[in-house]
């Protein structure tokens, strides 16, 4: 079958399926439509419960920024949710009490008060259970993989799990298409890299808490953007100035702000 036909049959199906690195590519060169693309399961985009099952936050959950070496800031922000640090002192935690709705947890008595708790067992629980949420989001088979060649601005993605052995760069705007309980898995390698002014647009009743973005290297969400999803990982996140998350800033390493709204949504 020839390329041209095998686009074709991709767009009649309104998917792609299965673990063929072939069938996988397909999404990337085809025609984006109003249902988006990308199933990997064969049945219809937006519908209830398509895409992978879940990642399981356990006790990271409880948090919107969660980090392990530092969580700076320079103000002002605006974070809706619990912040954590551990195992690092409560010294490195840049936010102040009034940029927070919610509570400032840390390991010892150095985190910034009225609103700092000092809870180091709760804490350990927590950046376990992101670590166990991290492994989850890395080892799921994926159904497409190297979509794009890791550029995939301008795509309007269903839920799925993609997986890619580089970065991952959004230059312009990516749309999400599903409903409420449709999954989205972003398994990546190396870094992500979000340009400025760039926004992940959630589409058909999607929502950021069924998003994951698994990242081996550092994440990097440039200035202005509006970013839609849970990031996991293994480093570091970099929120540029004045960008807004909806969803939750779980890292290996370091938590970095720039006068951002940082919102937790539903677990």
């Amino acid at each position: 079958m020839g390329f041209t036909a095998l686009l074709l049959a991709a767009s009649v199906a309104g998917c792609g399926g299965g673990n063929d690195g072939a069938v996988g590519a397909s999404p990337a060169l085809a025609v984006a439509t109003a249902a988006g693309v990308g199933t990997g399961t064969g049945s219809s985009i937006g519908a209830a419960g398509h895409g992978p099952a879940s990642v399981n936050l356990g006790a990271a959950g409880n948090f919107v920024i969660l980090a392990q070496s530092e969580a700076t800031n320079v103000p002002t922000s605006a974070v809706t949710g619990n912040v954590g640090l551990s195992p690092a002192t409560g010294a490195g935690i840049g936010l102040t009490c009034a940029e927070v709705t919610g509570t400032i947890y840390s390991v010892d008595a150095a985190g910034p008060l009225p609103c700092r708790v000092t809870d180091a067992t709760m804490l350990t629980a927590a950046i376990g259970a992101e670590g166990t949420a991290y492994t989850d989001a890395a080892g799921r088979a994926p159904d497409y993989t190297e979509l794009a060649a890791g550029n995939i601005g301008g795509l309007n993605l269903g839920p799925a799990t993609y997986k890619w052995s580089t970065g991952v760069t959004i230059p312009t705007n990516v749309t999400l298409t599903g409903g409420p309980n449709d999954v989205w898995i972003f398994q990546i390698a190396q870094g992500l890299t979000v340009s400025s002014g760039v926004q992940i647009i959630l589409v058909g009743g999607a929502l950021p808490q069924n998003v994951y973005w698994q990242t081996f290297a550092a994440a990097d969400i440039g200035t202005t953007a509006k970013f839609n999803g849970v990031i996991l990982s293994q480093t570091s996140i970099a929120v540029k100035t004045g960008a807004s998350i909806n969803g939750r800033l779980l890292a290996g390493t370091a938590v970095t702000l720039n006068q951002n709204a940082v919102t937790q949504p539903a677990q």
